[in-house]
């Protein structure tokens, strides 16, 4: 067996920094490896091709980094390109090489956090159309009502730290009232991109008490817990020293500002090329 290696989580963007601050906290032993394509997000309005290539590169360019299990930490790239992946691509590559995405796992549990079996979807436009949370959720709670709503304007406004605008409240506002307006049962949000959970408290504060905002990241940290406690084989290729490395093909002063926002922690990182 190779030497043992970090979890490499990748993003499009800096999303993936929220589900990568809850593998630290509940995963911290481990070693990761994040590398953020920033320099060609968001991938939310691409073409299914285009995020196919661009997320097959990223996980190409960590598994030759000494990684074993990769997470698209990235809703868009899971919903547009995993499948292909994990059905075409792994086959060719190494037998104990692994790439998971972060709908399933939420899938696999959202059902269980709605009292009146209504829920919504809030993420990008690839995302939304995809259906790939209808899909997965009908699979697993067939009994559950899902509407979803796209909203193309948060990841920009989020990169650009202009989220907590009057106008950027604002666009934020209309697409989250235009979600419940089409089902006044919804007792469940669940935020379908890893940039949202920045914006999660103003969300929380315009639902009020009546609807709960509930972001991937702590689900996506217990399910891979869970993953590596089952596939012990698995496991026993990652690394624990607790260091986590980030690489980005954007400037590193610009990453590292911006992923200081998302993290809470000092980020140095290092800009590759794919």
């Amino acid at each position: 067996m190779e030497d043992a290696g970090p979890i490499g989580v990748f993003d499009s963007g800096y999303g993936g920094l929220t589900i990568l601050s809850e593998f630290k906290t509940v995963l911290p032993e481990y070693d990761y490896l994040y590398l953020g394509d920033n320099a060609r997000a968001p991938y939310g309005n691409r073409s299914y091709d285009v995020v196919y290539d661009f997320t097959l590169e990223a996980v190409n360019f960590l598994k030759n980094k000494g990684c074993r299990l990769v997470i698209v930490a990235c809703n868009t790239s899971s919903a547009k390109a995993l499948r292909t992946i994990q059905q075409q691509d792994l086959i060719e590559m190494d037998s104990d090489f692994r790439v998971l995405g972060v709908i399933r796992p939420t899938t696999e549990t959202l059902g269980e956090l709605s009292n009146t079996k209504h829920v919504g979807i809030l993420g990008t436009e690839g995302t939304v159309n995809s259906n790939s949370y209808g899909l997965e959720l009908n699979k697993f709670s067939p009994n559950l009502f899902v509407t979803q709503q796209a909203c193309p304007m948060w990841v920009p406004l989020i990169e650009s730290n202009k989220h907590l605008s009057e106008s950027g409240k604002a666009i934020i506002k209309e697409d989250f009232f235009e979600l419940l307006s089409k089902d006044p049962s919804i007792d469940t949000v669940l935020l379908a991109c890893t940039h949202y959970p920045i914006i999660a408290s103003y969300l929380q504060e315009l639902a009020n008490k009546k609807v709960r905002i509930i972001s991937q990241g702590p689900i996506v940290a217990k399910k891979l817990k869970d993953y590596l406690q089952r596939h012990e084989l698995m496991d026993k290729t990652l690394s624990r020293n607790g260091k986590c490395v980030f690489l980005t093909t954007e400037n590193p002063e610009v990453f590292n500002q911006s992923a200081e926002n998302f993290m809470s922690m000092k980020v140095n990182s290092i800009q590759i090329k794919l």
